[in-house]
């Protein structure tokens, strides 16, 4: 070795013989490289701005679920027509059909907290509206349509609100904030149905109306405006300048196109669309709580019943969306979300088959807890592997599908009911479901083999 090389100072800090070697620079820096970092199953309610917009969004679902409860018991309660209820759920399509691929577009171009305003405001109008119609001498047929006037703000407002949640958080403790997420969209389901519970007792007793779950709706969903005022996008901006060579056409259709290209992205909403579709029990649970049951001759303790059974599925969706949250990602994400389908499937069937209000009851909650484990799979996928400047649009095909599998699913379930009963209509989507899980696998093998949803990025990166 040469005397300029001894003359060198080290390329490393020497030892310090008085220093502990705790703190040696070098040992702690290997140390944290090593050492995998520990789950923080709060991590995204460290985050101010989405513990508002989360806050306002459980709040406005809350509302929501207080007006379809009492809209579901007062149509089938003043019509006692099964294809009524089914029609209720067939309107609310209308706007997915023609809206949702404009209002995805929307939410890539203007700001996102300004669409989610908007909607919430005019959704108000009609939920006031429909507190007017509530048990009077008005026509059905107008509840109808403030029913779709509702649909259709949701519809134009659910592609901002989808896509801005990544804006909220680091990419690093997104999945933990579709996890929670999901818990809040649960929490906020169990809230509005004992709520609603409550209030449709005391108000078909006191007001001989539905007005207050109406009106109730109403105030929620202008807090939930109040609430977006104070919210901020640190953490992801939209470059929402159309491309001069992109049509206006070109630009609706990006979403789809997009989908398309992403096989997992589309396997995973097929799944859920036909899933969904074919096993839509909770559709029918005027039904069952009168004519299969036969717990709902009192139309009081009929309601209160009824919003309880509704709350079964959501009790055991936020059960599951906690458990998931206390853990770390999953692993093995596509195959536990088909054996969860699986679950879905079986537990529609036995819920079907069941004469016992207790044991329907468990059932809901399996399949509510199945479902969770689904969408916490599937909303994580749509957004982790989506640019930021295509999640409205990509959000909105997302939201077709759920949509479409959520209401054609409540008039499918209305329908097969009114010709073949209840039961039939009830256990054969349950079938139909388990179906369309084998269907999925095989047509894409690579639904079985995706692992861990950390790991999963844009395809552009």
């Amino acid at each position: 070795m040469s005397d300029d090389a001894t003359d060198r100072q080290p390329a490393y800090e020497s030892a310090n013989p008085d220093r502990p070697a705790s703190a040696d620079s070098t040992e702690t820096l290997l140390e944290n490289e090593s050492s995998p970092k520990a789950h923080n199953p709060y991590a995204a309610l460290q985050y101010r701005d989405y513990c508002l917009f989360s806050s306002g969004w459980m709040l406005s679902v809350i509302g929501s679920q207080l007006t379809s409860s009492a809209i579901n018991w007062e149509i089938y309660d003043r019509t006692h027509s099964k294809s009524a209820i089914g029609l209720a759920a067939g309107i609310q399509v209308i706007p997915l059909a023609l809206l949702a691929l404009p209002a995805g577009a929307l939410a890539d171009m203007l700001d996102r907290r300004r669409i989610i305003q908007t909607t919430n405001l005019l959704a108000m109008i009609f939920s006031l509206l429909l507190a007017s119609q509530s048990y009077g001498s008005h026509p059905v047929s107008l509840m109808y349509l403030m029913l779709l006037g509702l649909s259709t703000m949701q519809t134009l407002g659910r592609p901002a609100r989808s896509a801005m949640l990544p804006q909220l958080v680091p990419r690093e403790v997104f999945n933990n904030a579709v996890t929670w997420n999901s818990s809040v969209f649960q929490i906020s389901i169990i809230a509005g149905q004992l709520i609603g519970s409550g209030v449709n007792l005391w108000s078909l007793r006191r007001l001989h109306s539905l007005r207050l779950a109406y009106t109730l709706d109403a105030c929620c969903a202008l807090t939930f405006v109040c609430m977006m005022l104070f919210v901020r996008r640190p953490y992801a901006q939209v470059d929402d300048t159309p491309k001069k060579s992109e049509s206006m056409l070109q630009r609706l259709l990006a979403g789809v196109q997009y989908v398309r290209k992403k096989e997992i992205i589309l396997a995973t909403m097929t799944l859920d669309l036909f899933a969904v579709l074919l096993g839509g029990a909770v559709y029918l649970l005027p039904v069952f709580v009168k004519d299969v049951l036969h717990i709902g001759a009192d139309p009081a303790k009929g309601a209160m019943w009824y919003s309880l059974l509704k709350l079964a599925d959501g009790c055991g969706a936020f059960v599951m969306a906690i458990i998931l949250a206390h853990r770390p990602p999953m692993k093995r994400a596509g195959r536990t979300m088909l054996i969860a389908v699986i679950g879905f499937g079986l537990a529609t069937i036995a819920f079907g088959l069941s004469r016992n209000y207790w044991f329907s009851f468990m059932m809901l909650v399996v399949v509510g807890a199945c479902d969770s484990i689904s969408v916490v799979v599937r909303h994580t996928l749509v957004q982790v592997l989506t640019p930021d400047e295509m999640r409205g649009r990509v959000s909105a095909v997302n939201n077709v599908f759920i949509g479409t599998s959520n209401e054609l699913g409540g008039l499918e379930s209305g329908y097969t009911a009114k010709w073949f009963g209840p039961v039939v209509s009830v256990v054969g989507g349950g079938i139909g479901t388990l179906l369309v899980v084998l269907a999925v696998a095989i047509k894409w093998p690579q639904v079985r083999k995706f692992g861990s949803l950390q790991q999963a990025k844009p395809s552009d990166e």
